[in-house]
């Protein structure tokens, strides 16, 4: 095999790699020469697996609907919340993976990527808390918006969920590959968009549960 050769492989495998990571399958062709047929069919499966994901996200929506009716101002933050913890599960997502094709990381130090991927994830989390909290803050003493008599403890809401949401969101976005990886799957099919919705959900969850901590006999 010529030198050339080689690098075919590779080019191919790496296509391989960023086209399941970006939620779709491979498409065994090149962009331009695939049928449009193909196409639709490489990408429509993942498509609605992230959509029935995504639906999940309303049903958590409705399980907090008391909370939201009592509190409509914790519904302006829910794209916040949810696209941050996305964000971050998908950035673990894809530093692990690319970590595992260059033979960086390996299942059996998976203890090592979950302890760095904690206080990662706290930094970050303490970080972007931070930045939600005083957003809240300098809105309210600027009268751009009123968040009402109780907003220090909606920005504290907001500054905790965001800490817990992206630590989560870091963890599994870390651990996901590790895992497939060790049952024999490709870890590329732990696409950022498929960790994205994983982390939605469950970021709904962390985020309500936390605002009924704080603003039990306030707000709620």
């Amino acid at each position: 095999m010529s030198y050339d050769d080689i690098l075919d492989v590779a080019s191919r495998e790496q296509t391989e790699v960023i086209q399941k990571m970006g939620g779709s399958e491979a498409l065994e062709e090149p962009y331009t020469q695939i049928s449009l047929r193909k196409m639709v069919q490489k990408r429509a499966g993942w498509l609605v697996i992230l959509f029935l994901g995504e639906m999940l996200t309303a049903t958590a929506m409705g399980f907090f609907e008391g909370e939201i009716e009592k509190a409509v101002v914790l519904a302006l933050f829910v794209p916040l919340i949810i696209s941050t913890g996305g964000n971050a599960g998908s950035q673990a997502t894809s530093l692990i993976i690319r970590a595992l094709s260059l033979g960086e990381v390996t299942v059996g130090i998976w203890w090592r990527v979950m302890r760095r991927e904690i206080l990662a994830g706290l930094a970050l989390g303490v970080i972007l808390g931070t930045v939600g909290f005083i957003r809240i803050a300098v809105w309210q003493a600027a009268h751009f918006k009123d968040y009402g008599p109780h907003w220090l403890l909606i920005g504290l809401t907001v500054g905790l969920s965001l800490i817990g949401i992206v630590l989560w969101g870091s963890l599994a976005g870390s651990m996901l590959p590790l895992i497939l990886r060790r049952l024999g799957f490709d870890p590329a099919t732990s696409s950022a968009p498929f960790v994205a919705t994983l982390v939605d959900v469950t970021g709904l969850i962390i985020y309500f549960s936390v605002a009924f901590a704080l603003l039990h006999g306030t707000l709620l």
